[in-house]
Parts: structure tokens; sequence; C-alpha cells
């Protein structure tokens, strides 16, 4: 797996994707160019770490098809929105639907590099967390991974008791071990090592 954050354009418009490009060349960051959603959707790794740099007006799929599609397919890639014809509904529904930003053409290069950059960082810091979540997971049992899943959920002990047929005082001594064994020091930290590893 390549772990080197990527820089993904997507725009149908020849001389914005060049331009992009020797933007994010100068600045030393690895990226990669598309005419198309499809084409991107096409060549896309999911374990490939990175951010879009995606315009809205595309013929085929759009921007925002584009990115239903990819909250469908439960790929979580940040997006920055790059567009010529913004307005205030399009940004709302974009940042609503989970874009991280949304910038209108002409741009100036340092307010995108710096979006990116933001947008990569992010990114790494999701994929370490994840690193680590996982290792915490490793420790546990089967049975502990199941338990944790229905705390995260937000049954009580008593729920998962019933639900697993055994007794309330072993829910309470699995849960234990899922909160000593991860380092979760309360339950919104439990989900969100759950929540990093997509379990």
């Amino acid at each position: 797996m390549n772990t080197q954050p990527c820089v993904f354009v997507v725009d149908d418009d020849d001389a914005v994707r060049d331009s992009l490009g020797l933007v994010f060349e100068t600045a030393s960051l690895a990226y990669q160019t598309f005419a198309s959603a499809e084409c991107f959707l096409e060549s896309y790794c999911p374990e490939q770490p990175g951010c879009l740099v995606l315009d809205v007006n595309m013929p085929g799929l759009d921007g925002h098809e584009l990115q239903a599609e990819l909250i469908r397919r439960h790929i979580h890639l940040p997006i920055i929105f790059l567009t010529a014809y913004g307005d205030i509904p399009m940004t709302v529904r974009a940042m609503k639907a989970g874009a991280v930003d949304f910038l209108t053409k002409p741009v100036s290069t340092e307010l995108l590099l710096d979006r990116v950059q933001a947008a990569l960082q992010s990114e790494i810091n999701t994929q370490a967390q994840a690193i680590k979540g996982l290792n915490r997971l490793s420790g546990l049992t089967s049975r502990e991974l199941e338990i944790m899943g229905m705390v995260v959920a937000g049954l009580t002990n008593k729920e998962i008791a019933r639900r697993l047929g055994i007794s309330h005082r072993t829910v309470e001594i699995h849960r234990a071990k899922v909160m000593e064994k991860t380092g979760a020091t309360n339950l919104l930290e439990l989900a969100r090592i759950y929540e990093a590893c997509r379990i």
C-alpha cells in the first residue's frame, strides 16, 4: 500500500488540471489528475490517503454526484471543491455532505496550498489514529470486540447481556477489559478508536 498522501484533481478543463498540477509539483506534493469523475472512480484505490480537489460542473457525474458516490462506497477522502460557479446553496450542500472546503476560481496559490496541506495533514493524523487503534484492538478477544461494538452502539450492559445470553456481571467484566486494553478513559474515546478503525 502506498502511504504517501496524494492530491487527486478532478476537473474537465485541461488548462485547470495543468495549472493545478504545476502548483502541486512546485510544492513537492504527489498528485494525479483526472478529466472526469468516472476516470477517478475507475482508478482510485480506497487505501490511498490524500485529498480530492474537485470541480462541481462537469459532464457525466458532476462534483456533487461524485461526492455522493464516495459516501455510498464508504470512501472517506477529504474533498475541497474548486469551482468557477459557486453560490451559497451549493457551498452549504457540499459542506453538509462533508466537504472540508469550497473555494471559487480563481483562487490564490497560497490559499489553495494552505487548504490542501491542512486536508492532507488531517488524513495523515486519521491514518495514524487508525493504526494506533488497530494496535489497541489487536489484543481484544472476539467476544470483547463484539461487546465493544454494542457499547459504542449505545446498548446498556443489561441489553448486551440479554442479546448475548450471558450475565450482566460478565458483560461488566468484558467491558472493563475493553476499556483497559484500548486505553480508552470514556465512552467517547472508545467510540473514536472504534470509528478510526472502521470496523
